[in-house]
């Protein structure tokens, strides 16, 4: 019943981690690579902070910040699920709190969270980010979608 959004969620989370694992071997050491020349590059950078490097140093508030969330996304999403109502919620759920755990596990092991995807788009230097991160904003923009358009009550 569960299974796959379990193995999605799993799945997820691992591809992070062997991506940040990848990062920081071979990234790490040489900092930066310039993958297409004024638009993106590889660049390793250590988070300790929120999206942009907010709240510099803040780790246990958002350690406890995210399992506070996860468990209320997950009690959320069992409530959908045994409605058999939203499912564009319900996948924003899954990529929201896989990609919010990428960042925790980071947060637990490292101290930190790994950064390298590194974009300049007309000029200006994106706050570089990960693949968790993507996840997290796939999925509220999924959330935001599900809510305004497909996942409506009847």
């Amino acid at each position: 019943m569960y299974i796959l959004p379990v193995i999605v969620f799993l799945i997820l989370v691992a591809a992070d981690q062997i991506i940040k694992y990848v990062t920081v071997a071979k990234l790490m050491p040489v900092e930066n690579i310039d993958i297409i020349n004024n638009f993106f590059s590889l660049t390793y950078v250590e988070n300790k902070g929120a999206a942009f490097g907010f709240l510099q140093g803040a780790k246990w508030l958002f350690i406890i910040l995210t399992i506070v969330i996860c468990i209320l996304c997950a009690v959320y999403y069992i409530r959908l699920r045994k409605e058999n109502k939203g499912p564009w919620t319900r996948a924003a759920i899954v990529l929201i709190c896989s990609g919010a755990v990428g960042n925790l596990t980071d947060r637990l092991f490292r101290g930190y969270v790994v950064d390298m995807l590194n974009f300049y788009i007309f000029g200006w230097d994106f706050p570089v980010f990960n693949f968790a991160d993507i996840c997290v904003c796939t999925g509220a923009f999924l959330l935001i979608l599900g809510t305004l358009f497909f996942d409506k009550e009847e």
